[in-house]
């Protein structure tokens, strides 16, 4: 019997270590996983980068399906843009 492949779906989060909304956002998303499929979270510190830091600083935390494309939201998840782009994925 073969095993059915997993997706893996990529997702950005613009983050700061000491953000707890950060963690949140983090914990919110991964529970939006469906079987079958896997969320890639690249978490990327805002104050590691000065470029970052002034594009993010206080929108943090920030996340996006694919980092050159549109931002899916911040602060809060947006479970509903943050699924679209999963299933569209």
């Amino acid at each position: 019997m073969s095993v059915p492949p997993v997706r893996v779906i990529p997702f950005t989060l613009y983050s700061r270590s000491y953000c707890h909304l950060c963690e949140d956002m983090r914990q919110a998303l991964l529970a939006l996983q469906r079987p079958g499929e896997r969320f890639e979270v690249e978490v990327l510190d805002v104050d590691a980068d000065p470029a970052l830091l002034a594009r993010f600083d206080e929108l943090v935390p920030v996340l996006f399906g694919d980092p050159s494309g549109q931002e899916l939201c911040h602060y809060f998840l947006d479970a509903a843009a943050a699924r679209g782009w999963a299933d569209a994925a």
